[in-house]
């Protein structure tokens, strides 16, 4: 199976005062606003690190559920939080904390389910940087 997905980004003016925007197709993202300030400073508006981070929360996510769902198990939730880390000009890191509700699932089946879907959901593989898993079964 083959997917495209697209987006665009707009920017006018220099690279510390100017500013920018985002749009998905799908439009949850609609003209959102970025800039130097909400990418190195506290400004209003998302950054593309903050974009990464959600697409690497969400991408794990998913494939840890087809994981668990191949492996004959239901999760109840899992809630996880990527921090991306922009360092020197490149990202550095992406530190993934998993907390997760799977009812049945013995923690050694459970480590070997994360540890793949670590290394083999779409936006893993697109990393050129450390990715580290910090996973909690409850």
């Amino acid at each position: 199976m083959k997917i495209t997905r697209n987006s665009q980004a707009h920017w006018a003016g220099t690279g510390k005062d100017g500013q920018g925007t985002v749009t998905t197709a799908s439009t949850v993202l609609n003209q959102t606003q970025y800039s130097y300030k909400t990418r190195f400073e506290d400004g209003v508006g998302t950054n593309p690190e903050e974009l990464v981070a959600a697409a690497h929360a969400g991408c794990f996510a998913m494939q840890l559920a087809f994981n668990i769902q191949q492996a004959g198990f239901a999760a109840d939730t899992l809630d996880v939080n990527c921090a991306i880390t922009l360092e020197d000009g490149g990202i550095t890191s992406s530190v993934l904390t998993l907390k997760a509700v799977v009812p049945g699932l013995d923690k050694a089946k459970f480590d070997e389910l994360v540890d793949h879907a670590e290394h083999n959901c779409p936006i893993s593989k697109l990393f050129n940087t450390t990715i580290k898993v910090d996973a909690t079964l409850a």
